[in-house]
């Protein structure tokens, strides 16, 4: 989403760089293309001059003309405001005897519905026992949407169809959750192409029976401005305890989630990260600013990597690299692992110093490119994946065909694998030495080590 903002000021923060000491001039120079990209990304114009202003006193102080390093000085100061003016974490409100009842509202489109689906899964990974309510009595079809998405996190939906008020509706579902003992009540309501009073109304009644412990807002990141006076619209009728952001995968310019903050005063507590219902991210000021700036979101990655990585195969495989060992088996293995953490270059993108490679790369080519080195590798006999040594000229023929690719193709995965294959032979014996100074202690590649570039060359991104 924030593609082209982070372009922007990473160009700024080159031009700093080549300078070994900063004056004032150099600063205001630089803070007003900052002051150009922010309000490009479509942030709202009086958040950016409070921003500019903040970060402009502290770039002419000491801290950053009497500094070494001035130019890795701004980049501090702009990343900590960046986060002050995100706002700090807010989770949900969990306070007081359950069931705590969760309303969502909205405008119609925004993706309530499948919000409350993904919400409802990541509670239930939490522990806690969610029910949802089809509250929304005005599309017989969010009412089905909501059953079939609720089957398919295998969480209950309470629904009394589209001839109960919705207060009725949510009220009675409370009371169930009571009875049957639901730690969370997740209600769907109604919305409308734009606010008006019947939908305000009908959200002050379903408060006034259930009285949630959070109402969030789902706004759309691709409606820009837009985003921020919906939230103002709905926070003066029904008080917001926190905002869900949809779409942050798509190619908003990313001034709602800078501005909606500053401008409402109402926390971001979620970010859809994209369609399936595992995409939901807590929203994290600090990650968020990481990845603004160009700075990689590592510990997203992380959380990612130990949700869809099996412990015992990661073990696996570390003893198998240890041993110097890594064939084609172990490289399809880890092509299967990295399609279940997401977009290959959302994944690269997460990754400090891969991230600004990942702009050239197109990502409907990046997957074609998966898609061919599976579609080689499958194509081998299992012998030929566990020893790459019998790939002479007629088998490589005979795999392009099996793969619908050209021998070319087989040519060039062989030679990337085999680049990477010495790689993770030298970090095995390099692991291995550590392991005996350090207790499970694995080393990393050097400064010389091209890990990145094999991958930007397997997915289409290469030189």
């Amino acid at each position: 989403m924030f593609e082209s903002l982070t372009d922007k000021l990473q160009g700024v923060f080159d031009k700093l760089a080549t300078k070994g000491k900063l004056t004032e001039n150099d600063v205001n120079a630089a803070m007003r293309e900052v002051r150009l990209a922010l309000l490009e990304a479509d942030v709202n114009y009086k958040v950016v001059k409070l921003f500019v202003e903040k970060v402009k006193v502290r770039a002419v102080g000491t801290e950053v003309m009497q500094s070494l390093t001035p130019a890795q000085q701004v980049v501090k100061i702009v990343n900590e405001e960046l986060i002050e003016l995100l706002g700090k974490p807010a989770p949900l409100n969990t306070s007081g005897a359950p069931p705590h009842v969760i309303m969502l509202v909205g405008l119609q489109g925004a993706g309530k519905t499948t919000m409350a689906a993904k919400l409802a899964l990541r509670l239930k990974k939490n522990g806690q026992r969610p029910l949802l309510v089809a509250a929304d009595i005005y599309r017989p079809a969010a009412i089905k949407q909501l059953e079939v998405l609720g089957k398919q996190v295998d969480v209950p939906v309470y629904s009394e169809g589209t001839n109960t008020p919705a207060s009725t509706i949510a009220k009675n579902a409370v009371k169930q959750a009571r009875e049957k003992a639901y730690t969370t009540v997740l209600v769907d309501t109604a919305g409308r192409l734009q606010i008006d009073d019947a939908l305000m109304q009908e959200l002050e009644q379903v408060r006034m029976v259930t009285r949630p412990a959070d109402i969030l807002l789902v706004v759309d990141a691709m409606t820009g401005q837009e985003a921020v006076n919906v939230a103002e619209g709905f926070n003066s009728r029904v008080p917001l305890t926190g905002l869900i952001m949809t779409k942050i995968d798509g190619d908003a310019r990313g001034g709602a989630a800078l501005s909606v903050r500053e401008v409402t005063g109402v926390p971001i507590k979620f970010l859809g990260t994209g369609e399936k219902l595992p995409d939901l991210e807590p929203f994290d000021p600090e990650r968020l600013a990481g990845r603004i700036l160009g700075m990689g979101d590592v510990l997203t990655l992380i959380e990612r990597a130990q949700e869809h990585i099996n412990e015992a195969d990661a073990l696996a495989m570390e003893r198998r690299l240890s041993e110097g060992q890594f064939d084609f088996e172990d490289f399809l293995d880890q092509l299967k692992q990295i399609k279940r953490l997401g977009p290959i270059t959302d994944i690269l993108g997460m990754i400090p110093g891969v991230n600004r490679m990942v702009k050239d790369v197109d990502p409907t080519m990046a997957q074609d490119s998966l898609k061919k080195t599976e579609a080689i590798i499958n194509s081998m006999t299992i012998t030929e994946r566990r020893n790459p040594d019998v790939l002479n000229a007629s088998r490589r023929r005979r795999i392009a065909a099996g793969s619908g690719t050209t021998v070319q193709d087989v040519n060039s995965l062989v030679k990337q694998f085999r680049d990477m294959q010495r790689m993770m032979k030298q970090l095995g014996i390099m692991g291995g030495n550590k392991k005996k100074k350090q207790k499970g202690r694995t080393a990393m590649p050097g400064r010389g080590s091209r890990l990145p570039q094999n991958f930007m060359d397997l997915f289409g991104g290469g030189n």
